[in-house]
């Protein structure tokens, strides 16, 4: 079954945390829903997520992820596949997907940051032709998730 990819609506975010959990990406000082009501404020048409039918009779979210445009660089974050799925071409058609949106809103680059150790997804990254920038990235903290 092909998974279809919809905007984000708020009844998904439970099925979105939990598989945000299952992909490890959830960390103590985030605070999952918090960043998607931030996301949901900014730009929410580049949150996506894919579903399929659930073999029941409804439909299940099995990946997502958000994007977002500054007018200088577009980003992707957050994006995770159900783990049993990755490998199947779901994380590059996310990937294709928002290149697409974010072309379409005149941006010249997209950036993505991974955490550093995370082989298999700079592995993923690189496939799609995304490269080491030679930047460091720095990060400050203006409100917390506690």
């Amino acid at each position: 079954m092909t998974p279809v990819f919809r905007p984000f609506r708020p009844d998904d975010t439970e099925a979105v945390v939990a598989l945000w959990d299952a992909c490890g990406l959830l960390r103590p000082w985030n605070d999952p829903r918090r960043d998607i009501a931030r996301k949901i404020a900014e730009q929410p048409e580049l949150f996506l997520v894919a579903e399929q039918p659930d073999g029941v009779d409804g439909t299940e979210v099995v990946g997502v992820g958000m994007a977002g445009y500054d007018g200088h660089r577009g980003w992707v974050n957050y994006l995770a596949v159900r783990p049993d799925l990755q490998g199947s071409g779901l994380g590059r058609a996310f990937m294709a997907a928002f290149e697409r949106l974010l072309a379409e809103r005149g941006c010249p680059k997209v950036n993505v940051q991974v955490r550093e150790g995370n082989e298999q997804v700079l592995g993923f990254y690189a496939s799609l032709g995304y490269a080491p920038d030679r930047a460091v990235s720095l990060g400050k903290r203006l409100i917390a998730d506690d």
